[in-house]
């Protein structure tokens, strides 16, 4: 978005403490600044972790319709499209919805812990990121639980100097979307301000059948001088989204029919609120001391697609849900450069409190069995009983961290740190409890200790190497335990991260090189597991093992710019045995996990035929996977072409276009299957495929005001 301040400014910014913005040199790759890597402005050639990032100039030169566009160029990082914004993860780790995860705004959790949700990246304003940060595996150490796989940081635009603004509208008719940007900011004096909105719609019936939806987000940012050495920000932010939800196909429909969907009344609903007053100064000599306050509010409504099953003839079953969740809490974190060999300590705590709200109804759901398609629903809670909820949990989460970076040797920075989090659940039952209505009233409480130890070495200018062990911490979630009737007996996930990288400025520095190679046992990983269509509950894996390799290329030239990120992984339970409904042990060790693409390329070459002119072709591969834990059922993998080509005018004008899968192939970011390997396999009911789009065509136009 043109508004945004321009690269070289972004750079200038990196000097103030404030700065929460990631700035990419365009010189060498040892001169990227990241804050995510150790909760404070570092060199990316000085931090032990992966971390890729893409900045603001990035976002705007390719005009992403979802995050996921922009996060997937990262090697390692999968965003899977499940439509209107809606989405699961992978972020080494196979695709799912599991709570391996932290998603972060300005370093701040955007969900407590403990009321994870895959969809949470919605309830981003995407025009208020001056950047975002990705840090691969086990980052707990410094972000505490969830941050296994990986912790996504979005980073919110600071006040530009001087008047700016913004407007643009795209429309894609193919899909039935239209996209309405537009922003605003100036400083006054010791006061800066932003407004960032954008409003989107979707058509009901577009290339797929009952797929409409609607989001509107705003946000404000205000930055506040309040002397030389300290300063105020506060922020707000406020999402609705309102979508339907198509849901998956099984495998006659998805191999034959183009856009259809079973579902005819199912939706999700989303409304999100966060605020945040954050004062930062210089407590002491060589000190930054940042304390911030957050509030949020969220309400998440559905009559959930994933949730119809025991289809019986023409009668199914299937749920009705609202989670409201509001927090308060604060964050503090002290940056401390010592005297001795260079070091830098970095420590804070976090008092997090929330409520979680969540109540259930059951619905009986009319199947038409001609066309397969759910058709009606009415309340059912009188007849089917099991599986109502109404319940209420008081979560508290305390955390403190330290780390501390010091260099013994000219060449050798040695970082080490560990943080300690505790979290409680006081479930209170509002119904009777027991074998219809869930579990008795009752306190449970997790803790645990996640250490970090790792270094860099700067073999010179243009090549660092990296090494890091840490480890990750995840607790089971509130739903995890009591969103059945019995509470099941989980453990808090457990896991071990092994990882070494190296960072280039190759050919005189023009091309960029960032790669690492990684090693992440989990023990007691938490996995759904499905032993029918619709029907899943969470178990402890016994051990698993993910590995892989990362690498990203990329090159700025004057007439041609290119990237290349590609990915190689194995996902394997070492040890994993549950046993089915009628007491069958099912062991699946040694297989591969399911949903688990051996590889991904995402790669881009760009030819900038004209001044302010630029045609983009990009490729996206996915390879082929398991689609159950007994690996027998296998999606082929796709591979996707997209065209995106820009002309900036005078007078601050900019006309764009893109075309979407290219070769019109038909595809699937996820597809599983509910076949265990033995006994009937029935392709029609036990394998589901989210559809991918067909070829479509967006065009845009923009016009920015202000330098």
């Amino acid at each position: 978005m043109a508004y945004l301040l321009s690269c070289s400014a972004l750079q200038a910014q990196a000097q103030v403490p404030n700065q929460t913005s990631s700035v990419s040199s365009s010189k060498t790759a040892n001169d990227t600044v990241v804050v995510s890597g150790s909760r404070s402005a570092s060199k990316l050639s000085e931090t032990a972790a992966s971390i890729g990032l893409v900045t603001r100039a990035q976002w705007d030169e390719e005009k992403p319709k979802s995050v996921g566009e922009i996060i997937n160029r990262i090697p390692g990082v999968f965003w899977n499209d499940l439509g209107n914004e809606q989405h699961s993860m992978s972020i080494r780790q196979p695709i799912s919805t599991n709570a391996v995860y932290q998603y972060l705004e300005d370093g701040i959790p955007i969900r407590p812990l403990g009321v994870f949700n895959h969809n949470a990246l919605n309830e981003n304003n995407m025009n208020a990121a001056s950047g975002v940060e990705v840090v691969k595996g086990a980052a707990s150490s410094l972000y505490g639980s969830n941050a296994v796989g990986g912790a996504v940081n979005f980073l919110t635009q600071r006040a530009s100097r001087t008047p700016t603004g913004f407007w643009g509208v795209r429309v894609d008719d193919t899909d039935g979307f239209a996209r309405v940007d537009s922003g605003a900011s100036n400083t006054w004096g010791d006061l800066g301000l932003r407004f960032s909105h954008y409003s989107s719609h979707r058509q009901s019936q577009n290339w797929q059948e009952y797929s409409g939806g609607s989001k509107d987000s705003f946000s404000l940012r205000a930055d506040f001088n309040l002397s030389a050495t300290s300063w105020m920000r506060a922020s707000f932010i406020k999402t609705n989204l309102d979508s339907e939800t198509p849901g998956s196909l099984f495998e006659t429909d998805y191999r034959n029919s183009v856009g259809k969907s079973l579902n005819t009344f199912t939706w999700r609903k989303d409304i999100a609120s966060r605020a945040n007053v954050a004062w930062e100064g210089e407590t002491n000599k060589g000190g930054l001391t940042t304390v911030t306050a957050f509030a949020r509010k969220n309400d998440h409504g559905q009559l959930p697609n994933y949730t119809i099953t025991g289809c019986a003839g023409t009668v199914c079953r299937g749920t009705l849900n609202n989670n409201h969740v509001e927090s308060l809490g604060v964050d503090v974190k002290h940056e401390q450069n010592l005297a001795w060999n260079k070091s830098k300590l970095v420590s804070g705590f976090t008092i997090d409190r929330s409520q979680n709200d969540y109540v259930s109804d059951n619905l009986a759901i009319t199947r038409d069995t001609a066309t397969g398609r759910y058709v009606s629903y009415m309340l059912n809670s009188a007849k089917n009983p099991l599986g109502v909820r109404n319940y209420s949990a008081d979560i508290a989460n305390n955390a403190a961290f330290a780390q501390i970076e010091f260099v013994p040797l000219e060449k050798l920075r040695i970082v080490t740190g560990a943080r300690y989090d505790s979290i409680s659940y006081d479930f209170q039952n509002n119904l009777t409890p027991g074998a219809n209505y869930g579990a008795a009233n009752e306190v449970r409480s997790f803790s645990r200790v996640t250490p970090k130890l790792g270094a860099t070495y700067a073999l010179n200018s243009d090549n660092s190497f990296y090494g890091n062990l840490s480890q990750g911490f995840t607790p089971p979630e509130v739903s995890q335990l009591y969103g059945k009737t019995a509470v099941p007996d989980l453990k808090p996930a457990i896991y071990d991260n092994t990882e070494l990288g190296w960072r280039a400025a190759l050919l005189d520095g023009s091309v960029k090189l960032d790669s690492a190679i990684y090693r992440l046992d989990g023990k007691d990983t938490i996995v759904s597991y499905t032993p029918a269509v619709g029907d899943s509950g969470n178990k402890n894996a016994g051990q698993t093992r993910s590995e892989g390799l990362e690498i990203a290329l990329s090159q700025d030239g004057k007439w041609m710019d290119w990237r290349v990120g590609a990915t190689w992984a194995q996902h394997t339970y070492l040890n994993y045995k549950v046993s089915d409904k009628v007491g069958a042990i099912e062991d699946y060790s040694g297989k591969t996990m399911k949903q688990a693409p051996a590889h991904a390329i995402n790669a881009s070459v760009a030819y900038k035929f004209a001044p302010g002119a630029r045609i983009a072709l990009t490729l996206i591969k996915q390879g082929s996977s398991w689609m159950n834990d007994a690996n027998t059922v296998k999606y082929e993998g796709h591979t996707l072409f997209n065209v995106h080509a820009s002309q900036k005018l005078q007078g601050g004008w900019e006309v764009w276009g893109q075309v979407r899968n290219l070769t019109n192939q038909r595809y699937s970011d996820s597809a599983s299957s509910s076949y265990k390997g033995t006994g009937t396999y029935s392709p029609n009911m036990q394998n589901t495929y989210q559809l991918g789009a067909p070829r479509s065509v967006m065009l845009g136009l923009n016009k920015s005001f202000g330098a």
